[in-house]
C-alpha cells in the first residue's frame, strides 16, 4: 500500500510538470471539426455524449449551471465525448464568448479534462490555475478512484467557487499527496538549517552566520514549498502546524546529530 501511495505522489509530480511544459487551454482533437448532427435540438449547458454522468447528475448539473449563469453572468458548459465529437460546432451552439468556460471530458487521452477559456476569465483565474485544475482532477489516478463524474463535478465546483469569491491564483483544497510533498520539503529545509547552524567553533552554541548563509536554500524549501502551498489552498491550521513541526524536528535532529561532532572533536585532539 505504501509503495502504491508513493508511486501516486511521484506520478502526480510528473503529470504536473508535463502539463506545465505542454500547456494548452483547449483540446485540438476535441474541437477539430464540425459535426452539428451530434448536438441536441434544444439548449442545454451539458452534452454528455460519453455518458460520464448519470441522468440525475446531468439534470442537476444543467440546472446548477443555468442558475450560476443567471446569478453571475459566467457561462460554464460541459461536453463529454469518446469516439464522436461535435467539434467546433459547439461554439455556435452555445454562443461561447469571452466570459465562457468550456470543460471537455475525453477519456481517450492521459488526462480526461481540457478547458477552453474566454479571455475575460484569465483576469480572475490565470493559466496556472487551469494547469493545476487539470492535473488534480483529470489525472488517471483520480479518475480511477473517484470516477469521471467526480472529476467533472469537482473541477466545476472549484471553478464556480473561485469565480464567486472574485478569483483564485491556485485551486482551493489541499490533496493528501500534495500535502505530503510540502511536509517533505519542510523537513528537508529543517535538516539543512540544522546542519548549517551547528557550532563551528569551540564555545559556540549556534552558528547563526552559517544559518544565514544557507537561508536562501532552507528558506525556499520551508517557506515557498512547505508553507506557501498550504496557506494559499486551505484555511485548515493542522497541515500548517504539522509542516512547522516537521521543520523544527528536522532542524533539531540535524543540529544534535553526533556525526557532525566528529570532525570538530578530531580537530581538538
Amino acid at each position: 500500500m505504501q509503495s502504491c501511495f508513493w508511486r501516486r505522489i511521484f506520478v502526480s509530480i510528473a503529470v504536473f510538470i508535463l502539463a506545465g511544459s505542454i500547456w494548452v487551454m483547449h483540446s485540438p482533437q476535441a474541437l477539430a471539426y464540425d459535426n452539428p448532427d451530434l448536438l441536441p435540438d434544444f439548449q442545454t449547458p451539458v452534452i454528455d455524449l460519453a455518458k460520464s454522468l448519470t441522468d440525475i447528475q446531468e439534470e442537476q448539473l444543467a440546472t446548477d449551471l443555468k442558475q450560476f449563469e443567471g446569478e453571475t453572468g459566467w457561462k460554464l458548459r460541459v461536453l463529454t465525448q469518446y469516439d464522436r465529437t461535435p467539434g467546433r460546432a459547439v461554439i455556435n451552439y452555445w454562443g461561447l464568448d469571452d466570459k465562457s468556460i468550456l470543460l471537455v471530458a475525453d477519456s481517450r487521452g492521459g488526462n480526461i479534462l481540457s478547458f477552453s477559456v474566454g479571455d475575460a476569465v484569465y483576469e480572475f483565474l490565470p493559466r496556472t490555475f487551469w494547469i493545476e485544475l487539470q492535473t488534480r482532477f483529470g489525472n488517471l489516478y483520480f479518475v480511477r478512484e473517484q470516477g469521471e463524474d467526480q472529476a467533472i463535478l469537482q473541477a466545476l465546483d472549484s471553478v464556480k467557487g473561485c469565480l464567486i469569491q472574485g478569483g483564485c491564483n491556485v485551486v482551493p483544497g489541499l490533496p493528501q499527496e500534495q500535502w505530503i510533498l510540502t511536509l517533505i520539503t519542510s523537513v528537508v529545509g529543517g535538516i539543512i538549517c540544522g546542519f548549517a547552524s551547528h557550532p563551528q567553533k569551540k564555545g559556540q552554541v549556534f552558528a547563526w552566520q552559517w544559518a544565514l548563509i544557507f537561508s536562501p536554500l532552507w528558506g525556499i524549501l520551508f517557506i515557498a514549498f512547505g508553507i506557501g502551498p498550504v496557506v494559499t489552498r486551505t484555511s485548515d491550521w493542522l497541515p500548517l502546524v504539522r509542516n512547522i513541526s516537521g521543520f523544527l524536528i528536522g532542524a533539531l535532529v540535524a543540529y544534535l546529530s553526533p556525526t557532525i561532532n566528529r570532525p570538530s572533536s578530531n580537530a581538538d585532539t
